[in-house]
């Protein structure tokens, strides 16, 4: 039997040794790679991503990684998008003209100019509605923010925080999480919300 992972996906536009090594301090076997293959025995893929909204679609789709991710989240598979990988599952961006995934309504609006842009730094997060990301995560958690655009769900949203408007924070919809923060960059907090994913994907393998 293959040894099972998590897929850190890479398009070109994402930090991605951060993001594995910390899921690699957590207890994760990662895989990082562009390769559609690496889909095969992944028990759960992790889209990271900083950068342009449209970039990072047409990366996708360059790689021929846009049809694949999107098939994995119309099967509600165990999924962590963050920063960009968040704002990735919305129909849009004001950022630009390409269309995201779509698995959530909507599109990401730039900050208003009343506010420094963009958001850098820590921000507490209101959870919204309880969710296994947040197991042994006190309320209030500060994380780490970097981002001029934002989303917004209600049905989906799990945590909220404010910077000039009230924006969504994290989102869950069935196995599918994403937060705008990045845990990676939130110390111990952070990592214990992605140890919290990895201990997701396990279950979930045992129980499917």
């Amino acid at each position: 039997m293959s040894e099972k992972y998590i897929w850190v996906v890479d398009y070109g536009l994402g930090n991605l040794r951060s993001v594995s090594k910390a899921l690699e301090k957590v207890g994760a076997v990662v895989r990082v790679g562009s390769d559609p293959k690496l889909l095969g025995d992944a028990q759960g893929v992790v889209l990271p991503g900083v950068g342009a909204f449209d970039a990072a679609v047409r990366n996708l789709k360059d790689a021929g990684l846009f049809p694949v991710i999107f098939d994995y989240l119309k099967k509600n598979l165990p999924f962590l998008g963050i920063c960009l990988g968040f704002q990735l599952l919305f129909s849009g961006s004001e950022e630009g003209t390409e269309a995201g995934f779509g698995i959530i309504k909507g599109k990401n609006q730039r900050f208003p100019d009343t506010v420094k842009v963009p958001q850098i730094g820590w921000n507490s997060v209101a959870y919204t509605r309880p969710s296994p990301l947040f197991f042994g995560i006190p309320e209030g958690p500060q994380f780490y923010f970097v981002h001029s655009y934002y989303g917004k769900t209600k049905e989906t949203e799990i945590g909220r925080t404010e910077h000039g408007v009230s924006f969504t924070a994290a989102l869950q919809k069935g196995n599918i999480f994403a937060t705008q923060f990045h845990p990676e960059k939130s110390g111990d907090l952070g990592l214990k919300m992605l140890e919290n994913f990895v201990e997701y994907t396990k279950n979930y393998g045992n129980h499917s």
